[in-house]
C-alpha cells in the first residue's frame, strides 16, 4: 500500500474513533442522567416524622436528653376526647391512646403517610425488642406539616393496668436509623420511636397501700449485673409518713444476696423486702440476670399524711447494653404520688 494509501486509512480510522468515541460518551450520559436524577428525587422524597422523647426534643438523632422513657407525646385518656394529662388505663373498658405526630424534623419535609403503631411492656427496664413488648394497636396515617395528634382505642386492657408504652412511626419513606434488642439505644438513635413509663399512684392518708409492678431485663447474650436507682427530685414521700417498699421476691432477693448485698439509702424490713428510706437517692446493685431474662418484682406505696402537693419518684435500671456501655439507662419509670384524704 502506498504513502497517500495509510493516510488515507489513518484518517478513516480516526473518523471512526471519534464517532464511537462521542457514541459512547453520549451512551454513558444517557445512562447516568437518570441515576443522577433517581438519586434526586430519592433525597426529594425523604420524609421526617418525629416523636419527641422529652420537651426539648426537636428530632435530633442521637441525643443525650434524659429521661428516654417519659415523652410527652404519648397520652392514655378514659375518653375518646384528649384529657389534659396521661392516665393510668381503666382495665375492662376501652381506653383511649393520643400519639401527636410531628412534621418535619431536621432529616426531611413533605407531607407522609405510613403506620403508627403501639406496644406494651411490663414497666420498668431492660425490655428486649420485640420479644417482650405485644401489640396494641395500629392505625394508617397521612402527616401533614404541622402537629397531627393520632388517637388509638385500647380494648381488652388485662390487669392491673400498669403498663410501659412505645410508639412507632413505620414509613417507607422515613426509615428507622437501625434497630436492636435495646429499646433505650433504638429511642435515642431513632426519632420516629418514644417511649412512656409514668405511672400515677393515688394514695388515701393512713389508707391501703398501692401495689406496682416494675422488671428488670438483659437484652444481651451473656450474664450482667445490674443496679436499681431510686430518686426523688422533688419533695420526699417521707415528708408525709410515706414509705415505698421494694419486694424483690425470692428469686431476685437471693441473687441480691449473693451478690453481696450492695445497696446505698435501702433497709432490710421482712422476706424478701428492701425499704428506700434515702430520698435523695438510693440503690440496690449487683443483681445478677441471665441472657435475655426479664425478672418483675414489685413496689408498695403507702402514705400517713394527706397532701395538696404531687410527689415524683424515678426508678431507672442501669447495665451494660449492647453498644458496648458498661453502665446506661436500660429504662425506668416515673411515679407521681398524690396522698388524699380519707
Amino acid at each position: 500500500m502506498g504513502i497517500a494509501g495509510r493516510r488515507v486509512r489513518r484518517s478513516a480510522l480516526a473518523v471512526l474513533t471519534g464517532t464511537a468515541l462521542a457514541a459512547l460518551l453520549a451512551v454513558t450520559t444517557a445512562a447516568a442522567a437518570p441515576v443522577e436524577a433517581r438519586q434526586d428525587r430519592a433525597a426529594a422524597a425523604r420524609t421526617d416524622v418525629y416523636i419527641r422523647d422529652v420537651a426539648a426534643d426537636v428530632g435530633v438523632q442521637p441525643h443525650s436528653f434524659n429521661p428516654l422513657w417519659a415523652s410527652p407525646d404519648i397520652k392514655v385518656c378514659p375518653t375518646a376526647v384528649e384529657c389534659a394529662v396521661s392516665q393510668n388505663p381503666i382495665v375492662g373498658v376501652t381506653n383511649y391512646i393520643f400519639v401527636k405526630l410531628r412534621n418535619p424534623g431536621p432529616y426531611g419535609f413533605g407531607t407522609d403517610s405510613g403506620v403508627l403503631r403501639i406496644y406494651r411492656t411490663t414497666p420498668g427496664g431492660g425490655a428486649v425488642w420485640p420479644t417482650h413488648w405485644t401489640q396494641i394497636g395500629a392505625t394508617n396515617v397521612t402527616v401533614f406539616a404541622g402537629t397531627t395528634t393520632v388517637t388509638i382505642p385500647w380494648t381488652g386492657v388485662p390487669g392491673p393496668g400498669h403498663f410501659c408504652l412505645l410508639a412507632r412511626w413505620v414509613s417507607a419513606t422515613d426509615p428507622m436509623t437501625f434497630e436492636g434488642p435495646d429499646i433505650s439505644t433504638n429511642t435515642r438513635n431513632n426519632n420516629n420511636i418514644a417511649w412512656r413509663n409514668v405511672d400515677s399512684v393515688r394514695l388515701v392518708a393512713g389508707g391501703t397501700p398501692a401495689v406496682r409492678p416494675f422488671a428488670i431485663g438483659n437484652s444481651l447474650r451473656v450474664a450482667t449485673k445490674n443496679d436499681l436507682v431510686f430518686t426523688q427530685p422533688g419533695e420526699p414521700i417521707q415528708g408525709v409518713g410515706g414509705r415505698v417498699i421494694a419486694d424483690l421476691g425470692p428469686t431476685l432477693f437471693e441473687r441480691w444476696q449473693a451478690g453481696g448485698r450492695v445497696g446505698t439509702g435501702v433497709r432490710e424490713i421482712g422476706k424478701n423486702q428492701l425499704e428506700i428510706v434515702e430520698p435523695a437517692k438510693a440503690s440496690i446493685g449487683n443483681l445478677l440476670l441471665q441472657p435475655g431474662e426479664r425478672v418483675e418484682f414489685s413496689l408498695t406505696f403507702a402514705a400517713a399524711v394527706a397532701s395538696d402537693k404531687e410527689f415524683a419518684l424515678d426508678v431507672t435500671q442501669f447495665g451494660p447494653d449492647t453498644s458496648g456501655a458498661e453502665r446506661t439507662d436500660l429504662g425506668g419509670v416515673e411515679y407521681l404520688i398524690g396522698v388524699g384524704r380519707q
